[in-house]
């Protein structure tokens, strides 16, 4: 059974802070691009059109192109064993929610226990896979994959959207732990931050870090319906943030230079 990703209405999302997230390392940045791509993933797959089917192959093969890129399993499989290692601290502290930490302890023991189960190689079947291999290779090229160019993935789409989720799902076996994983952590990690409001001065906010801060990740939290965004660049040493406006894709946007109002999240 495939997992569904969360959807929202139009007028829920009018109603909702909006809001920015930047990383500040390239940890950050592999962990936010697999839930985004997990998401897309969730949300293509469930649906019956075969579009949506090939949207969800495309968002497979980019997934496993970033899980190539270095140990990712490994580097995530270490920040599991961390949070087990803080979290479990927590059990002999008074005023802590015990039950509600051991479902978090559960959860994290989970998801190691799912991902050391695939082992190191568990991306070895998909590079073997001829099928994704040849939508692989000919997705570098526009409109490659197209029915004369692979007539048997065409032939696939044809078939009853049980059997297209049957397919995916099989694929997925071994990437869902990594999915989850990231998308666990990247959660633990944003429950984590403590919301500030700030105000950006002439539409610019600095802010300089201390010597010993952690902080891996930026949110900056602007109200429903607002018309405009942040342009937000920094490092583990200090970050900027710019406020834009930007009234329609024929013009540039240019900075706010008033006072602006936002919440930000360090975590």
């Amino acid at each position: 059974m495939i997992q569904t990703a969360e959807i929202l209405t139009e007028s829920q999302l009018s109603a909702a802070p909006v809001l920015y997230e930047q990383p500040l390392s390239e940890r950050m940045r592999t962990l936010l691009r697999l839930e985004y791509l997990y998401q897309q993933f969730l949300f293509q797959a469930d649906l019956p059109a075969q579009h949506s089917s090939r949207v969800a192959i495309t968002t497979i093969l980019d997934i496993i192109a970033i899980l190539n890129r270095g140990d990712v399993r490994s580097d995530i499989l270490k920040e599991l064993e961390r949070q087990l290692y803080m979290f479990d601290r927590y059990q002999d502290q008074p005023g802590v929610n015990k039950q509600r930490l051991q479902k978090v302890l559960a959860r994290l023991q989970s998801l190691r226990h799912e991902l050391i189960a695939v082992g190191p190689k568990y991306l070895q079947p998909l590079r073997d896979c001829e099928f994704l291999s040849a939508i692989k290779h000919r997705s570098a090229i526009p409109g490659g994959t197209c029915e004369f160019d692979l007539p048997d993935y065409s032939h696939w789409c044809r078939k009853p959207h049980e059997q297209r989720i049957s397919d995916i799902e099989h694929w997925m076996t071994t990437l869902r732990p990594l999915c989850n994983s990231a998308s666990e952590l990247l959660w633990l990690l944003r429950e984590s931050g403590q919301p500030s409001e700030q105000v950006a001065s002439n539409g610019v906010y600095l802010h300089t870090f201390d010597r010993d801060s952690t902080a891996a990740l930026l949110r900056v939290t602007l109200p429903p319906g607002v018309q405009l965004y942040p342009e937000i660049s920094g490092s583990h040493h200090r970050f900027t943030v710019r406020f834009m406006h930007w009234p329609d894709v024929r013009n540039r946007a240019v900075q706010i230079n008033k006072n602006i109002g936002f919440t930000l999240t360090i975590c």
